[in-house]
């Protein structure tokens, strides 16, 4: 009787273990690597004629290269938490940069929603190496806000070698514990990376994972492979690097960043996840003097297209249609809104403010008409279709611009004179915009 029974169960067996990898199969593997500091004309794919970034060009190549991509923020830490929870950084409380000097005690806080802690209700396995920079006390590890793994750096930036921070304090973690290990940032980020996606392929577990890698490059300090550390523990700041020798140093940290994601793409292809990985590369805001932004004005921290407008690519093989240019306005807030798209969700906060663009990836539709803001400092914009309107608050009053960017992608012809009436209509949204995001408590606003 017993071998009667498990025979007849056996059929149903077989269908539920097919319907859990049919369903596994399904739902795409997601690799999201972010840069820092680099600009809209820091790699070959954006125009730039010196840099070697074959890797990154290939994922152009196969997927969707935006023209008018804007990270959330002009500095790190605000465009990292949109990036994780699809808001309006200013709704988390970080508006500004989460130093090491004077911010140790703060972070986001464990009561916003995270994309990993989205994709974990999915069963998906997740990792982040890399840049945090969200909080450097232990309650706000990324491990405890929806990461299975972490290695990597809490602060904006370490030396490359010996892993320490502006302040003199060693920043190498392995998840909430600090254990230092030797290596370049850069190569030991490409290392846990390339690791995670072996121990994570979903045809051993069964689900598919969502690997995060910041990279460190190619931010300060300006470090080689074969470069000695910078910084000692205990000792704050940095030595200072010649500047006739800053270009060709950041030049081959971009490179060795593209080296790293070429192994990661290899470890896809050899693990069998290379079709049915979503892999997205973007920076986290625009380069400073001593990167490139093309012909765009500005740099990292400032209001205008030079600090926001980034190189941005998705790939997704048999979805998205690849080589093909994208001239849609998209911000960092719409990741966590697409990725759960592409997986049949959405996201459970209230308050989100990124919209999904898998309608427009896939099928090339317009994205729905939508005003953007931007606000750091002193400084702010609204974005109302081709229309800029730069504000700039001083103890003198505010100093107000307005650019069309479809003709004046350089922001140099100020047309604030001639359209008083569209002034009027935009600052008065730009008014309504921050009283709405800024209504809770604002942990840093510069």
């Amino acid at each position: 009787m017993r071998k009667i029974t498990f025979i007849l169960l056996l059929p149903v067996l077989f269908l539920s273990c097919n319907s859990k990898n049919e369903i596994s199969d399904l739902r795409p593997n997601i690799v999201l690597i972010m840069a820092d500091d680099l600009g809209y004309g820091d790699i070959a794919c954006y125009g730039n004629t010196t840099v070697k970034t074959r890797n990154i060009d290939l994922l152009a190549a196969e997927g969707v290269k935006f023209m008018d991509f804007h990270s959330n923020g002009a500095v790190c830490s605000p465009t990292r938490a949109a990036l994780m929870t699809g808001k309006y950084q200013q709704r988390t409380g970080v508006g500004g940069v989460i130093t090491a000097k004077n911010h140790r005690e703060v972070g986001l806080s464990l009561n916003e929603i995270t994309i990993a802690e989205e994709l974990k209700k999915h069963e998906y396995n997740t990792g982040i190496f890399g840049k945090w920079h969200l909080g450097y006390s232990k309650e706000f590890n990324p491990t405890i806000q929806g990461f299975d793994e972490y290695t990597g750096f809490v602060s904006g930036m370490i030396d490359y070698h010996a892993h320490i921070d502006p302040m003199g304090y060693l920043d190498w973690w392995k998840g909430t514990k600090i254990e230092n290990e030797e290596g370049y940032s850069t190569d030991l980020i490409t290392k846990y990376g390339v690791k995670f996606i072996e121990e994570n392929n979903p045809k051993k577990t069964g689900k598919p994972f969502f690997l995060y890698i910041p990279h460190e490059a190619p931010h300060s300090p300006y470090q080689r492979r074969i470069d000695k550390a910078l910084r000692k523990v205990g000792v704050a700041g940095t030595e200072p690097v010649h500047s006739d020798s800053i270009s060709s140093i950041y030049k081959e940290m971009v490179e060795v960043m593209d080296e790293g994601i070429g192994k990661i793409m290899q470890v896809l292809k050899e693990t069998g996840q290379y079709k049915n990985t979503i892999v997205i590369f973007l920076s986290d805001n625009g380069a400073n003097r001593n990167g490139n932004n093309g012909d765009l004005r500005g740099y990292k921290a400032g209001v205008y297209e030079g600090g926001t407008r980034v190189p941005a690519i998705i790939r997704y093989p048999n979805k998205i249609k690849k080589g093909t240019l994208n001239n849609q306005t998209v911000l960092t807030m719409d990741v966590l809104p697409t990725l759960l798209d592409f997986i049949g969700q959405k996201p459970s906060s209230e308050s989100i403010d990124g919209i999904s663009i898998k309608d427009n990836l896939i099928h090339r539709t317009n994205l729905p008409s939508r005003d953007v803001f931007f606000a750091f400092g002193n400084k702010s914009f609204i974005r109302s279709g081709d229309w800029k309107l730069v504000r700039i608050k001083s103890k003198s009053g505010d100093k107000i611009e307005l650019y069309n960017l479809s003709n004046d992608l350089q922001e140099s012809n100020n047309l604030s004179s001639y359209n008083p009436d569209l002034i009027y209509k935009l600052i008065g949204k730009l008014k309504i915009w921050e009283k709405e995001v800024q209504e809770g408590v604002e942990l840093i606003s510069k």
